[in-house]
């Protein structure tokens, strides 16, 4: 079952990270994008920390696929932040 849209937390910098919330059903599911990922899956490279809100907000429909199809890839354990890597991605450019 896909996830559904939640809330955007945002960029963690001490992480180098972006923080948002999908949605299965009622339940929350934190979701962290890393930078790296991030720059990856829409072909740039060295997003400033300043600018990770804006570059989330233009790709957040393919983002949030990537998360969707990674929750239904494996069992999900309640609680536990699902986190993209580059590994998991692939450029749309």
């Amino acid at each position: 079952m896909p996830l559904t849209r939640g809330k955007i937390i945002g960029h963690d910098s001490e992480r180098l990270a972006f923080v948002f919330i999908l949605l299965n059903g009622d339940e929350p599911v934190e979701c962290r994008i890393s930078d790296a990922a991030m720059d990856e899956l829409i072909g740039v490279k060295g997003t400033e920390n300043s600018a990770r809100q804006a570059q989330f907000l233009a790709h957040r429909d393919a983002i949030e696929q990537v998360a969707s199809d990674l929750y239904d890839e494996k069992p999900a354990v309640k609680g536990a932040v699902l986190r993209i890597f580059t590994k998991h991605v692939h450029p749309t450019a």
